[in-house]
C-alpha cells in the first residue's frame, strides 16, 4: 500500500495577495499542510503542484517534491480534478504510483498530522474508495431569502420546530482535506467517486483563510489549542 499527498497551491491568488506563501503563525501558510503531512507517518511521499517557482521553491525547503503545473491548469476557471490528474501522471512518470492520494487544502491550516492518520485507517478499515472531511452542524436551523424576497426555512419546516435532540445528524464538507484512488478520478473525473468516507474533524479545525482578517482569527485559533504542525498521536 503507497499513500502520496498532492498540494495544490498555484501563484495566482484572489483575496490576499500570494496567499499561499503569506505568513502564518511563522510559517509561509503553505508549508503547514507540508509539514503536516510529512509527519504523518501512513504518508509515504509529499508533493506541491505549481505554477509558481517561488512556492516550489518554498515547497522543497519544507520537504516536498514539487510538481511545475502547466498554465492552462493553474486559472481561475482549472478545476482541482485537472490538476491532481497531472500530478498523478508526473509521479507514475518519475516515481511510483499510489494507491491513495492524500489531498489537503492549503487555506485550511487548522489541522495535525493524526487528522490524516485516523483519516486513512479509518478509510483502509472500512474498504471504502473516498474520503472527505467534515464538521458536525450544530446550527440546524438554515435559512435563505426565497424568489419572492421573503425569508424562507430550508432544512425544516418552521411551523414544527423539532426539538434538537431529536434531528438526525449532518454534516457540513469542510474542505480541509481529501482522500480518493487515483484510478477512480480517472474514470469519473471526481474526488469522490465509489463508497464514500466521512471523516468528522472538530469544529474550530473547519476554519478557511480567504481573506486577511481570516488569518488573525486562525492564528489565534492555532495559537489557542496549541496546534503542533509536528505531532502524530
Amino acid at each position: 500500500m503507497r499513500i502520496s499527498c498532492i498540494i495544490l497551491a498555484r501563484g495566482g491568488s484572489k483575496g490576499i495577495k500570494h496567499k499561499n506563501t503569506h505568513m502564518f503563525c511563522g510559517k509561509p501558510l503553505l508549508a503547514w499542510s507540508i509539514l503536516q503531512a510529512t509527519s504523518c507517518r501512513e504518508i509515504d511521499d509529499v508533493w506541491v503542484s505549481s505554477d509558481s517557482e517561488e512556492i516550489l521553491l518554498t515547497s522543497e525547503k519544507y520537504g516536498a517534491r514539487s510538481i511545475l503545473r502547466p498554465l492552462e491548469l493553474a486559472t481561475d476557471e482549472s478545476t482541482s480534478e485537472a490538476a491532481w490528474k497531472h500530478s498523478i501522471r508526473y509521479i507514475s512518470d518519475n516515481s511510483k504510483n499510489a494507491d491513495f492520494i492524500v489531498a489537503p487544502q492549503v487555506t485550511s491550516p487548522l489541522r495535525e498530522p493524526k487528522d490524516f492518520s485516523k483519516a486513512i485507517k479509518q478509510l483502509l478499515l472500512s474498504g471504502n474508495d473516498s474520503l472527505l472531511s467534515v464538521s458536525e452542524i450544530e446550527d440546524y436551523f438554515c435559512w435563505k431569502i426565497g424568489t419572492n424576497g421573503w425569508p424562507e426555512s430550508v432544512n425544516y419546516n418552521y411551523k414544527y420546530r423539532k426539538r434538537r435532540q431529536l434531528i438526525e445528524k449532518q454534516y457540513l464538507e469542510n474542505g480541509s482535506f481529501y482522500i480518493f484512488r487515483p484510478n477512480l478520478l480517472f474514470e469519473t473525473n471526481n474526488r469522490l467517486a465509489g463508497k464514500i468516507e466521512l471523516f468528522v474533524m472538530d469544529k474550530f479545525k473547519s476554519f478557511q483563510i480567504d481573506s486577511l482578517p481570516d488569518i488573525k482569527l486562525c492564528e489565534k485559533i492555532m495559537e489557542g489549542f496549541s496546534l503542533d504542525e509536528i505531532s502524530n498521536d
